[in-house]
């Protein structure tokens, strides 16, 4: 496959600045006159200009620019880098050969143990983004940050895009959880889809109150989509479709930062940013920015190897009154994170680790003689 025909290099006026030398640009290799040498990339860098999921474009064609340029003059974070930065990726003639281009950069790097970060574009370019797990014969979970649940019947594509994720053949989904939405935004009947598939779902409101709680399921992602709309519109005023209430800057740069430490995530997309709507300064793609570079903090700060028999972590074994008789806990010495077991079926057709991220709080529970209830929702998706 050659990579680079589907690319086009970084826009020159932003690979021509003159940036200081601790500065983001001057740790990454980028395209600019040549396409990078990918030999021992960890991340690379995905511009997108596809809007057509809209239904309307009107900046698209900055968007992944004006992120750049506020990315580009940020103080190199901790770690050393090993980042490319590979231009934009060209659109195809029609939206779903942009879905299909998406595809095929994301097994290619991904085969290639290279974690793409897409951003710019629409948030339907998320199906792009899990159909690149297809060919790798394992199910995957899901991890969405949106002020909506884009499972709609009628509007655009990008209303619409996760009810095609979720009903595509072959299916690959295992789990699906979906943080921040907003209740009146959402129809109550798409709630009750989303319980009866068992996907997990936290309301703004639920996810501040226990902000920490919801790491455990951005740990057990291994594709992250999130739409800016979920920022409230006072730190995002150019995202698609912006809501004056929402996530703050802050969490959302702590989501990134959860995910970027999530060992087992191989790709995130930053959706939904449109230059048009944003303010004089470019507030929204400042914010942008940041969040890509905490996801890189993150990443450049995992610990945990995910071997479990290793010294690395210590085995808790809690018995219960009830069946199961007995529940099985981890904890990592490097960086204090809990998993726990859940018992499978060996002759499932996908790999699939039975060991699931938790909490201390289910810990806890477990030791009350109660049983967790992700142990629960793990233990249904797994029969």
């Amino acid at each position: 496959m050659n990579i680079q025909s589907y690319f086009d290099p970084v826009a020159e006026y932003l690979w021509q600045k003159k940036y200081q030398n601790n500065s983001f640009f001057k740790q990454i290799h980028f395209f600019g006159e040549e396409f990078p040498d990918l030999k021992g990339v960890q991340i690379a860098l995905v511009g997108i200009k596809e809007n057509r999921g809209l239904g309307k474009v009107e900046s698209a064609d900055r968007g992944s620019s004006e992120i750049r340029e506020k990315l580009y003059e940020l103080k190199k974070g901790f770690g050393a880098y090993r980042v490319a930065d590979l231009g934009d990726l060209i659109s195809g003639e029609k939206l779903s050969d942009t879905y299909q281009r998406i595809q095929e950069v994301g097994d290619y790097l991904m085969k290639h143990q290279i974690l793409p970060i897409y951003f710019g574009g629409s948030h339907d370019l998320d199906y792009g983004q899990y159909l690149s797990y297809q060919k790798m014969k394992k199910l995957v979970s899901l991890l969405t940050v949106d002020a909506k649940l884009d499972m709609e019947e009628e509007g655009p594509l990008a209303d619409q895009h996760t009810q095609e994720i979720i009903l595509h053949q072959p299916n690959f989904l295992f789990s699906s959880a979906h943080l921040a939405y907003q209740s009146f935004l959402v129809d109550p009947s798409l709630i009750n889809v989303v319980e009866k598939l068992y996907f997990e779902h936290v309301r703004l409101g639920e996810l501040r109150s226990e902000f920490k709680e919801v790491e455990p399921l951005i740990r057990n992602a291994d594709l992250l989509s999130f739409d800016l709309c979920a920022i409230q519109s006072a730190d995002a005023p150019g995202a698609v479709n912006a809501e004056p209430f929402g996530l703050t800057a802050e969490e959302a740069c702590q989501i990134c930062w959860f995910a970027g430490t999530n060992e087992k995530l191989s790709s995130i997309g930053i959706y939904g940013y449109e230059p048009y709507y944003d303010d004089a300064a470019n507030k929204t793609a400042k914010v942008v920015s940041v969040m890509i570079w905490y996801f890189l903090e993150g990443f450049y700060s995992r610990k945990d190897s995910l071997s479990f028999k290793s010294s690395d972590y210590t085995k808790y074994t809690v018995s219960l009154d009830t069946k199961p008789n007995t529940l099985v806990f981890y904890k990592s010495k490097r960086s204090g994170k809990w998993w726990m077991e859940i018992p499978h079926n060996e002759t499932e057709k996908f790999d699939r680790v039975s060991t699931v991220p938790c909490s201390y709080a289910d810990y806890q529970m477990a030791q009350k003689g109660e049983i967790p209830e992700r142990w629960i929702n793990a233990q249904i998706k797994l029969l």
